[in-house]
């Protein structure tokens, strides 16, 4: 299954990869030199150094746009179906599964919301959830539980995904009972929660793991900026993150202007 851009203005039919190879062709044109490698710490104060496993690079500015990986249940097939039924985002890969039978896991709002969503465009939506009660708003749960089209399977979590080449149906087994029950779909999204790539970043984040940054983008760290999922940000979309790196790029030209960039955190520039 290809996965195209959905919720970007004025790209159609392009995906993932493409998008990033044309944005790389793009930095080129502009001089920007590409180093393909992982980063593995950043240290220093007036100027910064990246240590990555293709060497390290020394800059008085960087950019951090590391996003996030989503939160995995660790079950049988999940690895081999991912992108082949299985997905983390249903208004990105909602049109794939049109009249087709789907499930979502997880008990929080975005679950929930992806489940009305859901249930206008696949025939049947199954939410399953391992507790009796829902953490998302009263007034969505009870929208989605009166939709006909949305049966809820609580008490409940997936234990295994069935297929080879795509998504047949996955296994629930009830916490309770013990019980096992398969339920035929084709697709999967899971909403179990997120993980900000952020570890090896030295810098004030929330109680999540996700980097703080001031209304410049800049975080605690003079001359750091960070943009995306990486971030505290709300909504989580290729758009609002490609708006973000925009705002980081454009303060952290004005810093190195010296200009008044970061005041926010006490610096003086």
């Amino acid at each position: 299954m290809t996965h195209l851009v959905e919720n970007y203005a004025g790209l159609l039919g392009i995906s993932g990869p493409e998008l990033a190879a044309n944005s790389e062709k793009q930095l080129q044109l502009c001089h920007a030199i590409v180093i393909r490698g992982e980063a593995l710490s950043i240290t220093g104060d007036s100027e910064l150094e990246v240590a990555t496993d293709a060497g390290s690079i020394r800059a008085r500015c960087i950019i951090v746009a590391t996003g996030s990986s989503p939160k995995r249940l660790g079950i049988e097939g999940e690895e081999r179906l991912l992108g082949r039924g299985l997905s983390f985002c249903a208004f990105c890969d909602a049109e794939f599964f049109r009249d087709k039978a789907v499930a979502i896991v997880g008990g929080g709002g975005s679950a929930v919301k992806e489940s009305a969503y859901l249930s206008r465009i696949a025939s049947k939506v199954y939410l399953v959830h391992r507790r009796g009660k829902f953490r998302a708003e009263k007034a969505n749960v009870e929208l989605v539980d009166r939709n006909p089209k949305v049966e809820m399977v609580l008490k409940s979590v997936v234990v295994r995904l069935i297929g080879e080449d795509s998504l047949e149906g996955i296994v629930v087994r009830n916490v309770q009972t013990g019980a096992e029950r398969e339920i035929k779909v084709k697709g999967l999204f899971e909403y179990v929660g997120r993980n900000p790539n952020t570890s090896i970043f030295n810098v004030t984040k929330d109680r999540n793991g996700c980097i703080v940054v001031d209304d410049d983008m800049m975080t605690s760290k003079m001359g750091m900026f960070a943009a995306g999922e990486c971030t505290s940000q709300k909504w989580n979309q290729l758009i609002v993150s490609a708006g973000e790196g925009a705002k980081a790029a454009m303060s952290a030209i004005r810093y190195l202007q010296g200009g008044s960039v970061a005041m926010s955190w006490g610096y003086s520039t």
